[in-house]
């Protein structure tokens, strides 16, 4: 499936950060960016959820800046939706921020987006078998425990970030055979060591 591509990035500051704080519309952002344009009750399908709760999510998200009317699409009154950006980027001033309306809408952020991201691999692991062997072999679920500073940390994620950007100018024309979209999860956080009483 082909998509007109997006301007890269959505910045969040406190206003769209509590627009998108929200599960269903994380769900459907989400959705339009990685399906493409759909009407409210397409993404109610998908989502195994009620038109009239897409579609006033829909219009939220809309108010926000995160999605707009496709007009290239549709006849008569059906109305269809698309992303406005391809990914979502939350700045250091909102994972600081210490006023409690932001703290208690960035949690809500973050839990959906580790709850979604939980599910995309669990997808994967109940779906394998319909993939491909060079799918099997080529997918990955590792991960690494490395003693690290702050400072390398973040010099560690910014490298990563990098070298996942790279990959885009190498993307396959469309018509490959073999070739679908891939997720790329990073998580990289610090954890305490477990005392025998814990």
């Amino acid at each position: 499936m082909t998509h007109e591509p997006l301007p890269t990035i959505r910045r969040l500051d406190a206003r769209s950060l509590r627009g998108l704080a929200h599960p269903l519309r994380m769900r459907l952002l989400s959705s339009l960016r990685l399906d493409g344009p759909a009407t409210a009750s397409q993404l109610a399908a998908r989502l195994g959820e009620s038109s009239g709760a897409t579609s006033y999510h829909l219009r939220q998200l809309a108010e926000y800046g995160f999605v707009e009317d496709d007009p290239g699409r549709g006849k008569g009154r059906e109305r269809w939706w698309r992303s406005v950006h391809q990914r979502t980027m939350t700045d250091e001033h909102l994972l600081l921020a210490q006023d409690p309306e932001v703290r208690g809408a960035l949690s809500t952020l973050l839990h959906e987006y580790a709850t979604q991201r939980a599910q995309e691999v669990s997808t994967w692991i109940a779906t394998r078998h319909e993939w491909s062997r060079e799918w099997v072999e080529a997918a990955d679920t590792s991960d690494y425990t490395l003693d690290l500073s702050p400072a390398l940390a973040a010099e560690l994620s910014h490298r990563v970030r990098e070298l996942v950007e790279s990959y885009r100018a190498a993307a396959p024309q469309d018509g490959t055979p073999d070739a679908a979209k891939v997720r790329v999860h990073s998580h990289i956080f610090p954890v305490r060591p477990r005392t025998d009483d814990s």
